[in-house]
């Protein structure tokens, strides 16, 4: 099974040019999300991709630092900041755990569809929380469990999946059920104090917790 930098790195090129699965829903969380900022936050992406959400969001605060363990990922983030003319968004090739993500403190760090892709998902809300300032935001959406009712297609893609990463065509994925994500948030120092299904089926987590 190939590296998560490799997959991602081999991808690159293809995830810039996918569309939005559920505009909506988008939408709805990123005017959320945009609600807790203000213009003197400095924020932290964890695993921008290619940098969309960190470049619409850059208006409302000070600076960006959009984090992926994809150079190629960096590379088309930073592409687009440029052919936008967008200069407070600074793209950096970085693993959570690792030296080049400043330590900040910030004031709000985002993991937008990135939890249910990391190995330990503790050590990285313990992580987050070590790089957040005291009282600081963390926002994060994330693909969880559903039950019988889950469409097909989610339930094919779970059956598949081991299969697929033997052979390098999927990344490492932990579905976990609500519940246990918000525990893991909570025991991590954390005050859960806005949540929500965006989509709902199958259920992508939307969360905004305090650093206590």
């Amino acid at each position: 099974m190939q590296n998560a930098e490799n997959f991602w790195d081999k991808i690159a090129a293809k995830y810039a040019k996918s569309p939005i699965a559920d505009m909506d829903a988008y939408t709805y969380t990123l005017e959320r999300t945009r609600s807790y900022l203000s213009p003197e936050d400095s924020v932290l992406e964890v695993g921008c991709g290619t940098g969309s959400t960190a470049l619409l969001l850059a208006g409302d605060v000070r600076q960006i630092t959009a984090s992926d363990l994809s150079g190629n990922m960096i590379e088309a983030g930073s592409e687009k900041a440029r052919d936008q003319g967008i200069s407070n968004v600074k793209f950096v090739r970085a693993e959570l755990f690792g030296s080049a993500i400043d330590n900040g403190p910030y004031d709000a760090v985002f993991a937008l569809n990135v939890l249910h892709l990391l190995e330990d998902t503790p050590a990285a809300i313990g992580r987050i929380n070590g790089l957040l300032k005291p009282g600081g935001t963390f926002i994060s959406k994330t693909v969880c469990l559903q039950g019988s009712g889950a469409p097909f297609k989610f339930r094919i893609i779970k059956m598949i999946l081991p299969l697929m990463q033997l052979i390098g065509k999927a990344p490492y994925v932990n579905f976990m059920k609500i519940t246990e994500l918000e525990e893991i948030i909570s025991s991590g120092g954390f005050k859960i104090i806005e949540t929500g299904n965006f989509p709902a089926s199958p259920p992508s987590r939307y969360i905004v917790a305090r650093k206590m």
